[in-house]
């Protein structure tokens, strides 16, 4: 189980909660942790992150959906991974709409980003997994196209034998600042784009930006239960930042794969089987699918079609680890294309005994009563 607190809590809302109530309760605990206002103070530091993040989560209709489902297991896979916000300028790079606008532009001085080595960006892709992968959990290698450090200038940028020169513009702050009223705005520099220094001679291997693009194979843990749509997240695993700066993660979304027998229903599994009429009305025991093998069920004596029965246990792992669900087996008859001559008479000696024992009541009738009962 995660040791994170539950970000309705750390939010200070109730579950449910609407968009708007969401928003200013972030708002209200990121102004009153906010780094410009408590300066040194590692305890707010870790409470703006903190608030940071569930506003992530609950601010986003299908994240909050899956948090509600799976709680912080949703987004960290196999329930580990760490925060998705490794500093303070991944917040105000996400939410630069709401900590840096009219309210914290003004307070604050627009505090986006900073000098200085930036991570690298979160990459995304797609895993296509089965019915029985999920069942299981499993261990996949992935090929995926990202960044990585320049070889031949160790992700400097610069040619060999040179090195960056701090930037004329910024003096290799990163940003400027200029007068505009009573406040004072502070902005990424123009000339080094916020890095706070310049390249004048570049690589010629990656043309000065200090990265390539190269192949790279990623291992991902995907525990048993997950659904479609949640997004697991590899840490470090996405395109390299600048020199001394750490990687962007990797999110993998789950996409389901379509199943020839079961469909999905949360943790149950749901799967149609033919049987005979006789089986319907004399009841038997028959094997069935499942996606662990075979196992057996009881049909009870006068089933109806259609009927559903549940094999307890049957279905998919709950991803927070509360059990299996179960299998849900929808019945209906499977009628002959083709019958012998002794199967068409025992069945009309059948049919002449059963309207026999219905007395002299007309088709008609017999739907009515059988409505009306």
């Amino acid at each position: 189980m995660s040791d994170k607190r539950d970000f309705y809590e750390v939010l200070g809302v109730e579950r449910g909660a609407g968009e708007e109530d969401i928003k200013k309760a972030y708002r209200k605990l990121a102004l009153k942790y906010h780094p410009d206002r408590n300066p040194g103070d590692a305890a707010a530091e870790a409470s703006f992150k903190e608030a940071a993040e569930a506003y992530d989560v609950l601010g986003d209709e299908q994240k909050r959906r899956q948090y509600d489902q799976f709680g912080h297991r949703a987004f960290d896979q196999g329930g580990g991974g760490g925060p998705r916000f490794h500093n303070m300028e991944d917040i105000f790079s996400a939410f630069g709409d709401i900590l840096g606008g009219q309210m914290f532009g003004d307070l604050f001085g627009g505090r986006r980003r900073s000098s200085g080595p930036q991570r690298g960006r979160d990459l995304k892709i797609v895993l296509d997994l089965t019915l029985e992968e999920i069942d299981a959990g499993v261990e996949r290698t992935v090929v995926l196209k990202r960044e990585e450090h320049c070889g031949t200038c160790n992700g400097s940028g610069a040619k060999a034998g040179t090195s960056r020169r701090s930037c004329e513009t910024c003096g290799g702050r990163g940003q400027v600042s200029r007068s505009q009223g009573f406040f004072a705005m502070v902005t990424p520099c123009p000339t080094c784009q916020g890095a706070g220094t310049r390249i004048e001679s570049p690589c010629a291997s990656c043309k000065g930006a200090g990265r390539l693009a190269r192949s790279a194979e990623v291992r991902i843990h995907v525990p048993a239960g997950v659904e479609e749509g949640v997004r697991l997240r590899v840490s470090n695993e996405g395109d390299a930042g600048d020199a001394g700066a750490p990687r962007g993660d990797l999110y993998c979304v789950i996409r389901e794969v379509e199943h020839r027998i079961f469909k999905r229903s949360g943790a149950d599994v749901i799967t149609e089987i033919p049987v005979s009429f006789t089986q319907m009305a004399l009841g038997d025991t028959v094997e069935i699918p499942t996606l662990r093998g075979r196992a057996e069920m009881t049909i009870p004596a006068a089933t109806q079609n259609g009927k559903v029965l549940r094999l307890r246990g049957q279905g998919l792992p709950v991803l927070e680890g509360r059990g299996r669900g179960d299998q849900l087996v929808r019945l209906f008859v499977d009628v002959p294309k083709k019958l012998s001559e002794r199967q068409k008479e025992l069945l009309r000696e059948f049919a002449e005994l059963e309207q026999k024992g219905s007395g002299s009541k007309s088709f008609f009738d017999k739907i009515v009563g059988y409505f009306s009962s």
